[in-house]
């Protein structure tokens, strides 16, 4: 029995009509790679795990309503329906709806090795290299087989052919890649060693592809090779919206590796241009100065100097004997001037002769001294008046005097003086002052 054959367009037709029956609308997480967004705002992208992925397409509405821009690397839960793409045969996601899950884990590392070689100060540009602004050798460190390559080599040919390009092949995507890379750097760092010329700038670059394709640029041991290189580096990774750790350590990012080229070779049509443009300034400004010369000549030509010439030299001769009168007479008159200063300051001199001075001097000094001593020895005596007259005065007023008058003083036995009786008590000893001596006595009565 032979049993009717479908064609590939019926089946198709009913695994895609199957799939929509048992799925419907789904929601799926993973990581979105390969994302392609076309002009017409279409997006698509894979979204894959561990061991396995899915196509996923992007209508332009659906897509203008997400509340973030998709790339690659990044964790999502998608939500859409489930169906076949007939022309190819693949099934295949129409999402509806994006919601962020977080970072993926390469955008996750590259992240994290970002932050850290910014914080290790390798991203500064105090440690950017200048670009040489006429390099006579660039190496190009890239694969052999790309567009990218091709596209280098056509615009520095095109633009500076007198160049020297160096085309180091290098693998720039796959697992080691960028250890070729790396070897690159060591090997055109130190290129005269190998026999090759030395490279006035090192262009490292590819095209443009996915988060995983351009992964080699994002490792470590390239970052560091790349600032440790002496020769200037300039990253031309990817499209102008790739962004690499390579780009942040080289010493000059370019958009892409066309726009390196172009960054790194003048124009030969414009500095053609320009040359000649200096060159007929010059030749403008020769001819000005020639016609300005010849002018003179003809000038001095048709002057004095030519028709009159012995003249000239008398009246030169008689301008001559002229100034050497002149120069007589003022010098004259200078020697004239300075002797009669001379005069002055020997009469002013002799006027203030220093032994004059110092004898006027002394004898001012001898009797300033005379009269400070007069004036000391009156001063003294006034004080020992003074002094004698106070010491006579207080010996009158003071107690011996008063005792010396009759007068005498009592204290008790504390050898407090006794004002008042009635400080004191029956049987008290009392001691009695007198001018010549004292005696004691003992208090009976008080009165």
């Amino acid at each position: 029995m032979t049993m009717e054959a479908l064609t590939v367009s019926q089946l198709t037709r009913r695994i895609r009509t199957l799939l929509e029956e048992s799925f419907g609308e789904v929601w799926v997480e993973g990581e979105i790679s390969n994302l392609r967004v076309q002009s017409s705002g279409h997006q698509y992208f894979t979204l894959k795990d561990e061991s396995a992925q899915v196509s996923c397409v992007l209508f332009r509405g659906s897509a203008a309503k997400l509340p973030m821009p998709l790339r690659d690397g990044m964790q999502v839960r998608v939500f859409g329906e489930v169906t076949v793409y007939e022309q190819r045969g693949n099934y295949q996601i129409i999402v509806r709806e994006v919601q962020p899950k977080g970072l993926g884990s390469l955008q996750a590392r590259f992240e994290a090795l970002k932050l850290k070689l910014k914080e290790e100060g390798l991203f500064d540009s105090e440690w950017k290299k200048a670009i040489p602004r006429h390099p006579r050798c660039v190496a190009l460190v890239t694969s052999p087989t790309g567009a990218a390559v091709r596209d280098m080599l056509n615009i520095l040919e095109r633009r500076s052919p007198w160049l020297h390009v160096l085309v180091f092949p290098v693998r720039v995507q796959g697992q080691g890649s960028e250890l070729e890379i790396v070897r690159a750097l060591e090997v055109l760092n130190r290129a005269e060693e190998y026999g090759l010329p030395q490279p006035d700038t090192i262009v490292v670059g590819r095209g443009g592809g996915s988060l995983e394709d351009l992964w080699c640029f994002n490792e470590e041991v390239l970052a560091r090779a790349i600032f440790a290189s002496e020769v200037p580096v300039v990253s031309a990774v990817g499209h102008e919206i790739d962004f690499t750790i390579a780009d942040f350590v080289a010493d000059l990012r370019a958009p892409t590796p066309s726009a390196a080229a172009e960054l790194l070779a003048p124009d030969g049509a414009e500095m053609q241009r320009h040359f000649e443009a200096l060159g007929n300034r010059m030749r403008t400004r020769m001819e000005t100065v020639l016609e300005r010369q010849e002018r003179e000549i003809e000038l001095l030509g048709r002057g004095a100097l030519m028709r009159e010439p012995e003249r000239l030299l008398r009246e030169a001769v008689q301008q001559v004997d002229d100034q050497e009168e002149s120069l007589r007479t003022a010098m004259e008159m200078s020697w004239r001037g300075f002797s009669e200063k001379l005069m002055e300051r020997r009469m002013v001199l002799e006027r203030h002769r220093p032994e004059q001075l110092l004898a006027q001097a002394e004898h001012r000094l001898a009797f300033l001294r005379q009269r400070a001593e007069s004036a000391m020895r009156q001063r003294v005596e006034q004080t020992a008046d003074q002094y004698r007259s106070m010491r006579k005065l207080l010996k009158s007023l003071g107690p011996d005097a008063v005792l010396a008058r009759g007068f005498s003083v009592t204290t008790d036995g504390r050898g407090a003086v006794v004002t008042d009786p009635e400080a004191l008590r029956s049987g008290d000893m009392v001691v009695t002052k007198l001018a010549k001596g004292s005696f004691s006595s003992v208090v009976t009565r008080k009165g």
